[in-house]
Parts: C-alpha cells; sequence; structure tokens
C-alpha cells in the first residue's frame, strides 16, 4: 500500500487535461497568499533558508508530509518568497552604496534584482525543470494517479527558489564582499573571482537535482548533474585569462 495519498476531495486536480481551471487557479497557490501576511511561517521558511545551506537534503524531507497533508508537492506558504526578497533588497542597497548609485537607480537595481534575477530567471527555468522532469524523468512504471506521478509547475518553482538562495550568497554577497580582491589583475584574484562562480552554478544545478530526486516518481534525475561537466571544462579554460567576474559585473552594472 503507498504511503502517499491517491486522492483528496479538498484539492481539486489541476495535472489533468481537461479539467476545467479558472485563471486564478493557474497561479500557483504561494503566489495567491502573498498578502496574507498574519498566516506565514517566517520560522520555517528561516530554518529552511538555513538548512538550504547547511544539510539541503533535509528540506526535501518535509515534501513528503506536505503530499500527505494537503496532496500538493509544492509549498504553499510564501514566507519564503518574502525573506529572498527582503535578502535581494539589502543586496541591492549594498551594491548600490558600492556603486555610488542614486537612490532611483538603487530601486531600479532593486527590482531588477528581484523582478529579473529571481521571478524572470526561476519563472523560465521552472518551466524547463518542469517540462523536462514530466518528459524524461518520470517513471513509466508509475502506478500512481496523473496527480502524484507527474511534476507540479509550482513545485519546479519551489525547487528554482530553494536552489537559488546559496547562488544568492555566493555572488550577491560574498562577491559583494570579496569585491576589492576580485576586481584585482592578477591571477591569483582571477582564479578567486572565477572560483566563485563556479561556485554558486555549481550550487544552483546540485540544488536542482536535489529537488527533482526527493521525488519518488523520477527516475535518472541524475542526468540533472551533466551540465556540471561543461560549467567545470568552462572554468578551467576561464582560468588561462578570462576574467569572468570582471565581465559579468561590468556588463551587470554598466562600468
Amino acid at each position: 500500500m503507498s504511503i502517499l495519498p491517491l486522492t483528496s476531495p479538498s484539492y481539486p486536480n489541476h495535472n489533468i487535461p481537461g479539467t476545467p481551471m479558472s485563471v486564478s487557479n493557474r497561479v500557483p497557490l504561494m503566489f495567491r497568499r502573498l498578502h496574507r501576511f498574519q498566516q506565514m511561517d517566517f520560522e520555517l521558511a528561516f530554518w529552511q533558508l538555513s538548512y538550504l545551506c547547511l544539510a539541503p537534503k533535509r528540506v526535501y524531507r518535509n515534501v513528503y508530509y506536505h503530499k500527505q497533508t494537503k496532496n500538493t508537492w509544492a509549498r504553499d506558504d510564501p514566507a519564503i518568497l518574502i525573506l529572498l526578497f527582503a535578502c535581494l533588497f539589502v543586496a541591492a542597497i549594498a551594491w548600490s552604496i558600492v556603486y555610488s548609485y542614486s537612490p532611483l537607480q538603487a530601486v531600479r537595481l532593486t527590482f531588477v534584482m528581484i523582478l529579473r534575477d529571481y521571478l524572470l530567471v526561476g519563472a523560465l527555468s521552472a518551466t524547463f525543470i518542469w517540462f523536462f522532469a514530466n518528459r524524461v524523468l518520470v517513471s513509466p512504471s508509475s502506478h500512481s494517479s496523473p496527480t502524484d506521478s507527474s511534476v507540479e509547475w509550482a513545485y519546479a518553482f519551489d525547487v528554482h527558489t530553494n536552489a537559488f538562495f546559496p547562488l544568492y550568497l555566493t555572488l550577491y554577497l560574498a562577491q559583494l564582499f570579496l569585491l576589492p580582491v576580485v576586481l584585482k589583475d592578477n591571477w591569483v584574484c582571477l582564479l578567486l573571482g572565477n572560483t566563485l562562480y563556479l561556485a554558486g552554478f555549481a550550487q544552483y544545478i546540485y540544488g536542482v537535482y536535489l529537488g527533482l530526486s526527493a521525488l519518488p516518481f523520477l527516475i535518472r534525475s541524475e542526468i540533472l548533474l551533466a551540465p556540471l561537466l561543461p560549467l567545470f571544462a568552462s572554468y578551467v579554460v576561464s582560468l588561462l585569462g578570462f576574467h569572468v567576474a570582471k565581465h559579468v559585473l561590468s556588463v551587470y552594472f554598466g562600468s
């Protein structure tokens, strides 16, 4: 007998083609609850962000409990979104101070980091994860119902969110503190800057892998680690003289 619930009368099935769905129901529940601050569990969100850096596998252990109690793999509490928005706001202000931005430029940078770097890139990444997982990774021998044997788009965005936070710490915060060293013109500083980008994107790729490997109906999730090979190869080639941090920051900040 499966330990996961296969049906639930209180939750409509949004994954079965042909099922009527209102426009509001197409928006993930987490986004529809952004205005309900009194119902957000910020303590749990802090715990999740902490363990995403220390022991990310522990975060995904809650996925099974969430599925059993709420019949969905995706989180429905937007507290972690609010915390990430706040983190990006702090980062935007700090980078604005470093680059001597005006208040208007600082506001613009805040919107760029939140809307483009996190939400827009996250939507594109989640769409790719959702499509790839459902087309390639779903086990053909699964005897679960369609709801339990397909990856929800909202869960794919959760995976992006979880993978984004370690990248944020590496490229938005650590790089900021190391900026005076990273931008110097010598090979050791080039090594440091390029290693930061290697670590940031490797953490993101590994985070995506952990998120999908946590689902029991997916197979061959190791495929998701394949981008690590070209990433590391590019890193080795860049050490011949291509300063990744310098080029990225010059494009990002226009200086």
